[in-house]
C-alpha cells in the first residue's frame, strides 16, 4: 500500500495534447516504464524504482532519434577508450616491465587519476544520477549498488593518490606507495554503459518491429465531401463518421464499413487468408487490407488508434511490459540483493573496527569498500526482461503475436502445435 502511495504522483490520466489541425478530439500521451509498468507518467524522465528512461506508450510510426541511446553510446565509446589506456597504465609493468621500466610511478599513477576521472564523473554521471533517485523514492535497485562500486572504488583510489600517509603500513607497496582502483571504477563504468547501450539497442528494435506493423496502414485517406469533392487528408485528420473512397489497388486506410460499390479485399495479414474477400454495401473492411480492382466508398467506424491493426500493435507492446513469473523472481532477487550487500559492507567494517589489527578504522574503511566494489551487480535484473521484449517484438515481425510473458514462460513445455490451414 506504502509503495502505490509513493509512486501515486506517476500515475496519469487526464493528460491531454492538441491533435492537428481540423481535429475536434484529443488524445492521452502517456510515458510509461518498460521494466515497470505501473509507472505512468505526465512526461519523458525515469522510473523512479529503476531509474530506466521512461518511454511512450502508445507505438507511433514517425521516425524519431532515440536520444538516450545516442547519449549513451557517446558516454560508451568515450569510457571504453579511456579506460583501455587506464588499464594499460595499471597493468603495463605488471605484464611488460621492460617497456614500463622508463615510466616513473608517479606519472603512471597520476595518468590512471587524469583519465579515469572523466569516465567515472562524466560517462558515468547517469548511474548516479538513478542512485540519488532511487535513495530519493526509497526504492534501491541495482543503479544504487553501481553507483556505490563505482563511487567508491574511485574516492578509494583518490585518497590513497593524494594522502597515502592515512593508509596503514600493512597495505603499503613498492614503499611509499597503496594500491589504486582506478582501473576498476572506470572499467566497471564502461561495462555498465555497455550494459545500457545493449538494452536500449534492443528496446529501439522492439520498437521498430512495432513500428513496421502500423506502416502497412497508409499515410493518407480520400475523404468524399458531402458535395461530393474528393481530396487527400492525412490520415490522422479522418475522424468517425467520414465517408472515404478506396481506389483499385490502395490500402484501406481505416476500419469501416462498405457504402457503395464492389470489390476483392486481401486480407491476408490478418486472417492469412491467400483468397481475396468479396466486399459489398454493408461488408466490413480492416484498415491496412489491400483493395483489388474495384473502387467503393467506405464510412469510417475506426478512427487511428482504435482500428484492428492499431489493437494489435498496443497488444504486442503490452505483452513485452507484462512479468513472466521468472521475471519476477529475479525482481524479487534484485529487490533484497542491493541492501543485502549494503547490510554486508557495514558488517564488514563493524568485525574490522571492533576486531581487526591497528589501525582499525583504516583496515575497516578498505574491507567495507572491497565488499562494495566486488559486489557490484550485472545483469540480473535486465536479462529477463530483456528476452522477453526481443522476443515478443521479433515474433510479430514474424506474424506471431504474443498476448503475455507467461504464454512465452508457458510455450516452452508445449511440445505439440496445432494450428489451421493459414496457420491463424
Amino acid at each position: 500500500m506504502e509503495d502505490n502511495k509513493k509512486h501515486a504522483r506517476y500515475s496519469i490520466h487526464h493528460m491531454k495534447a492538441t491533435l492537428p489541425i481540423g481535429s475536434s478530439q484529443v488524445s492521452t500521451i502517456e510515458y510509461i516504464c518498460p521494466m515497470h509498468p505501473e509507472v505512468i507518467s505526465l512526461k519523458p524522465g525515469t522510473c523512479p524504482k529503476c531509474g530506466m528512461a521512461l518511454e511512450p506508450k502508445a507505438i507511433s510510426h514517425n521516425e524519431e532519434h532515440n536520444r538516450e541511446l545516442e547519449d549513451m553510446q557517446k558516454r560508451f565509446w568515450s569510457a571504453t577508450i579511456l579506460s583501455a589506456f587506464v588499464l594499460l597504465l595499471s597493468m603495463g609493468p605488471m605484464v611488460k616491465e621492460d617497456i614500463f621500466n622508463n615510466l616513473s610511478p608517479f606519472f603512471l599513477r597520476w595518468s590512471e587519476f587524469v583519465l579515469s576521472t572523466p569516465v567515472v564523473i562524466w560517462a558515468g554521471w547517469p548511474f548516479f544520477q538513478r542512485a540519488v533517485l532511487s535513495l530519493k523514492n526509497k526504492s534501491l535497485n541495482m543503479f544504487t549498488l553501481l553507483a556505490l562500486g563505482i563511487g567508491t572504488a574511485y574516492i578509494y583510489s583518490c585518497v590513497a593518490l593524494f594522502w597515502p600517509h592515512l593508509f596503514p603500513s600493512t597495505i603499503i607497496i613498492h614503499g611509499h606507495e597503496v594500491a589504486l582502483y582506478f582501473e576498476s571504477a572506470s572499467l566497471i563504468t564502461a561495462l555498465a554503459l555497455l550494459g545500457q547501450v545493449l538494452e536500449l539497442k534492443a528496446r529501439d528494435k522492439t520498437n521498430q518491429a512495432l513500428k513496421s506493423l502500423l506502416s502497412l496502414m497508409p499515410d493518407t485517406a480520400r475523404l468524399v465531401e458531402e458535395n461530393g469533392h474528393e481530396h487527400d487528408i492525412e490520415i490522422s485528420n479522418v475522424r468517425m463518421g467520414n465517408v472515404l473512397r478506396v481506389r483499385p489497388g490502395e490500402k484501406i486506410p481505416l476500419d469501416g464499413i462498405v457504402l457503395e460499390g464492389t470489390s476483392l479485399v486481401d486480407e491476408s495479414m490478418v486472417t492469412g487468408e491467400p483468397v481475396p474477400v468479396d466486399k459489398s454495401i454493408g461488408s466490413k473492411v480492416i484498415a491496412g487490407t489491400l483493395n483489388g480492382t474495384g473502387s467503393f466508398l467506405m464510412r469510417v467506424e475506426k478512427e487511428q488508434g482504435e482500428t484492428l491493426l492499431a489493437k494489435i500493435v498496443q497488444l504486442v507492446s503490452e505483452a513485452q511490459r507484462t512479468k513472466a513469473p521468472i521475471q519476477k523472481l529475479a525482481d524479487s532477487i534484485s529487490s533484497y540483493f542491493v541492501p543485502l550487500v549494503i547490510l554486508a559492507a557495514v558488517a564488514t567494517f563493524i568485525v574490522w573496527f571492533i576486531f581487526g589489527p591497528e589501525p582499525r578504522l583504516n583496515h575497516a574503511i578498505i574491507n567495507a569498500v572491497a565488499v562494495l566494489i566486488i559486489a557490484c551487480p550485472c545483469s540480473l535484473g535486465l536479462a529477463t526482461p530483456m528476452s522477453i521484449m526481443v522476443g515478443t517484438a521479433l515474433g510479430a515481425q514474424r506474424g506471431i503475436l504474443i498476448k503475455n510473458a507467461e504464454s512465452i514462460e508457458a510455450l516452452e513445455k508445449v511440445d505439440t502445435l496445432i494450428v489451421d490451414k493459414t496457420g491463424t
